[in-house]
């Protein structure tokens, strides 16, 4: 029988445990994080009818949805992002619900699209959002659940930038490119990647602009200076236009609702260039880069999508939210060189190399697990050499040694594998091996 060569699909990635493990730190973290806004959790299928997902985020993620016919002939589809499912699943749950409508949604989705760094075609995103109000107060809030997410994290060094689609909108109304405002979005959308002069001449292909309307599009994207600074620039710009008066607005508003809250200045920038490239969004919009790695892109990205749940139901259901990018945000630590380097989830490691005492080792394992600690037993009686020369590999922060003799007097050798120091404890009744396990150890996983 010939033998098939181990492989995975371009744009897809398998995850080692020291991969892995900070991977499910992260999405710990983020539900704790949203948890203690109020968000609540739901689930949705990763296939979903055709009709559900097409022509709800933009032509080119169209071109890049997984769709194929099932079983039953039914043309299905795999979901491109978690907010299309969301508006389906509020529309049809809408009786059930309470609105607003706060929920989390951390799960895979799939872009068939070209791969780069921190780009993959199979990719986790960690949503929240509030579905059932036009509140300013739920922008804020957004704001400030992607401020704590970071710095629970432990990434205080990052700038979430801020812009509104009523101003873009607003200024394309006043000059005459209203009904061309999805072409010319997208074109800004790509200004960081492509520059002044490739966002022009893509302006003047798939948005047919003028070089003067161009050039007017530019100037807007391209506005700079401090947030106050911005919008009063912005004000000149939209005055008159009652949809760039409004974004205008909104974004003093927000901007406003986050110092008050105590988000430190500087941590929001006001972007006019931020245009986000999906169709669905119509208020405020915002993306999310590490001060140390902006050229990864966004790692974390959403805005305000008020007419989206209407493809499903004549229920006003307007929405606001924002998703985590998992493994960008993961590749990005990566390549910082900021994820640990180890390969257990557990931090103690009990060698085993008194074969009579397999007993008093799986003992003393349950006790560890007990006081909150992973622990983990080596499962053969081998030479205690060998033992720690796998635990140093795997990442242990702390070996238990014990044999014949440390058994007979109750004691055990605590040993911390990052210094190299030992010491030996008591295991007679008392809390003297916790003491010393919590002054070594990070805090407890239970």
């Amino acid at each position: 029988m010939s033998r098939i060569e181990p492989r995975t699909l371009k744009g897809f990635r398998d995850y080692l445990p020291e991969t892995m493990i900070p991977r499910e730190r992260l999405m710990e973290t983020a539900r704790r994080v949203y948890r203690s806004y109020g968000f609540s959790p739901i689930d949705t299928p990763a296939l979903e009818y055709l009709e559900i997902l097409s022509g709800k985020g933009s032509d080119e993620t169209d071109k890049q949805l997984y769709h194929f016919r099932d079983h039953g002939d039914r043309a299905v589809g795999m979901r491109f992002d978690l907010t299309v499912p969301l508006a389906r699943f509020t529309a049809q749950y809408q009786q059930q619900l309470a609105f607003p409508f706060k929920r989390y949604h951390i799960a895979p989705v799939w872009r068939g699209e070209n791969t780069q760094a921190g780009r993959y075609r199979e990719f986790v995103q960690c949503d929240f959002d509030t579905i059932g109000t036009l509140s300013m107060a739920a922008d804020i809030e957004t704001a400030l659940v992607i401020d704590d997410l970071f710095r629970a994290i432990g990434i205080e060094a990052f700038t979430i930038r801020i812009n509104n689609r009523r101003v873009l909108n607003g200024v394309l109304e006043r000059h005459g490119l209203a009904e061309k405002s999805t072409a010319v979005l997208r074109a800004i959308d790509k200004l960081g990647k492509i520059g002044p002069a490739g966002v022009a001449t893509e302006l003047a292909n798939t948005a047919d602009c003028t070089a003067a309307q161009a050039d007017t599009v530019l100037q807007l994207a391209q506005l700079e200076g401090d947030n106050d600074a911005v919008l009063m620039k912005l004000e000149t710009i939209v005055s008159g236009n009652a949809t760039g008066e409004s974004g205008v607005a909104q974004l003093r508003e927000v901007l406003a609702g986050v110092a008050a809250a105590g988000v430190p200045a500087g941590r929001l920038k006001l972007d006019v260039s931020i245009a986000r490239g999906l169709d669905y969004y119509t208020g405020t919009i915002y993306e999310t880069f590490l001060d140390s790695l902006p050229g990864i892109g966004s790692v974390c990205s959403g805005g305000r999508y008020d007419n989206l749940a209407e493809m499903f139901t004549s229920q006003h259901l307007p929405g606001i939210g924002a998703s985590l990018g998992l493994d960008r945000l993961l590749a990005a630590l990566e390549k910082l060189e900021l994820l640990p380097k180890i390969s257990t989830p557990a931090p103690v490691f009990i060698p085993y190399f008194d074969a009579q005492r397999l007993g008093d080792y799986l003992r003393l394992a349950k006790r560890v697990r007990a006081a909150g600690y992973g622990a983990e037993v080596y499962p053969d009686p081998k030479k205690l050499g060998q033992q720690l020369k796998y635990a140093d590999k795997r990442g242990f922060t702390v070996a238990l040694v014990a044999g014949e003799q440390e058994f007979a007097a109750g004691t055990v050798q605590v040993k911390d594998l990052r210094s190299g120091s030992a010491q030996t404890v008591t295991l007679q009744p008392g809390n003297e091996l916790e003491t010393v396990l919590q002054t070594l150890l990070e805090p407890r996983t239970a």
